[in-house]
C-alpha cells in the first residue's frame, strides 16, 4: 500500500489549491499530521465561518508546527491567494491590509500557508472598530487554578448579564481558559469596553476568593483573571473553532451551560479537532446560536 501524498491539488469553492508537506508531523505528541488540520478545518468551515466573515483576521503562524517557530501575524501571510478577501483597516501608521476568512477555500488556504490560529476583533469591516457588535470576557485561570474554577466563575457571571438582559454563550479558549461571547446591538466601542470593565469589577467584589479583575499578575494566583481588555479595538481573540497551538491541538469550542455546570474536572472541557468533529455530528442545539441571530442582539443597560 503507497503512502499517502505529500502534495494534493484540490478545489474548494471553485478555487485551485495545491496543498503542500500533507505528511508533515505538526503535534509530535498527538501526532497530528498537516493533511488531518486541513481536514479539521474543512469540515468545521461552515459552523466556523459565521463567526470570522467580515471581520479583518490576524493569526497564529506556526508552519513547522507546534516544536517549531511561531509568531503573531496580522498581515496577509505571503503566498496568500489573490482571490482570498483582504480589507483595510486603519492603524497609527495608516491603513493596514488584513485577510478576511469567509469562505472554506479562505480557511484552508490559510492553515495550508502554517496560519493555523484565526483571531478576530468584536468589530466588523461593514461597521469598522469604532462599533461592536458583541462582548467578550476571557476567563484566564491563574497558579493554582485551572477551567474548572473559569467555570466557577462563568456562571454567576452569566447570571449578572441576563438581568442586564444580555445573553452569555460559553467557549473554551482552546487553552487553559473560557470565552464568554455577548451579543449586541451595534454600539459605541468605548462604551463596550466601559461595560465590560466594569461588569468584570462586580465580579470581583462578588466573587472576591475567586476572580481578579486586574491584569497585574501578582494578583492572579489562586484566581481567575476576568480579561475585558479583549473588547478594546485593536484587540482581538481566538475565534470560536479555531485550532490552537499547543503541545496538543486544541481548539477552541463552544460549550452548553449544562456542560459549564458539571465541570469538575479540567480534562472534561479540553477538546482536540477530533473530538470537536464529533460533537458536530452529535445531536442538540448550536451553543453559539445566539451569536449569529440578530433577533437576540440586545442593547447594554442603561448606566
Amino acid at each position: 500500500m503507497s503512502a499517502a501524498p505529500d502534495r494534493q491539488a484540490v478545489q474548494v469553492d471553485g478555487h485551485r489549491l495545491a496543498l503542500t508537506h500533507l505528511r508533515k508531523t505538526l503535534f509530535p505528541a498527538s501526532e497530528h499530521t498537516k493533511a488531518e488540520l486541513l481536514h479539521y478545518y474543512a469540515r468545521i468551515a461552515e459552523l466556523m465561518l459565521p463567526h470570522t466573515t467580515d471581520r479583518a483576521a490576524s493569526f497564529v503562524r506556526a508552519p513547522d508546527g507546534v516544536e517549531g517557530e511561531r509568531w503573531y501575524a496580522k498581515n496577509p501571510p505571503p503566498g496568500a491567494p489573490e482571490w482570498v478577501t483582504i480589507t483595510s483597516v486603519p492603524g497609527t501608521e495608516g491603513p493596514a491590509p488584513y485577510v478576511v476568512v469567509d469562505s472554506t477555500a479562505t480557511l484552508v488556504a490559510m492553515a495550508n500557508l502554517g496560519a493555523y490560529e484565526v483571531h478576530v476583533p468584536q468589530w466588523t469591516t461593514s461597521t469598522g472598530p469604532d462599533v461592536h457588535d458583541r462582548i467578550v470576557f476571557d476567563l484566564d485561570p491563574g497558579p493554582g487554578t485551572d477551567v474548572t474554577d473559569c467555570c466557577r466563575v462563568a456562571l454567576p457571571l452569566r447570571d449578572a448579564l441576563a438581568a442586564d438582559g444580555l445573553t452569555a454563550c460559553a467557549v473554551t479558549s482552546g487553552s487553559k481558559g473560557l470565552h464568554l461571547y455577548v451579543p449586541l446591538e451595534p454600539t459605541p466601542g468605548d462604551a463596550a469596553v466601559a461595560y465590560a470593565k466594569r461588569m468584570a469589577g462586580r465580579m470581583r467584589a462578588q466573587l472576591p476568593d475567586l476572580a481578579v479583575a486586574t491584569m497585574a499578575r501578582a494578583a492572579r494566583h489562586g484566581k481567575v483573571f476576568i480579561d475585558w481588555s479583549q473588547n478594546t479595538s485593536a484587540k482581538t481573540t481566538a475565534a470560536p473553532y479555531t485550532l490552537r497551538v499547543r503541545d496538543r491541538p486544541g481548539v477552541a469550542t463552544p460549550i452548553d451551560w449544562d456542560e459549564v455546570a458539571s465541570c469538575e474536572q479540567s480534562a472534561v472541557l479540553r477538546f482536540g479537532p477530533d473530538e470537536v468533529l464529533e460533537r458536530i455530528d452529535g445531536p442538540g442545539p448550536d451553543p453559539l446560536a445566539p451569536l449569529t441571530d440578530k433577533s437576540a442582539r440586545a442593547p447594554l443597560p442603561d448606566d
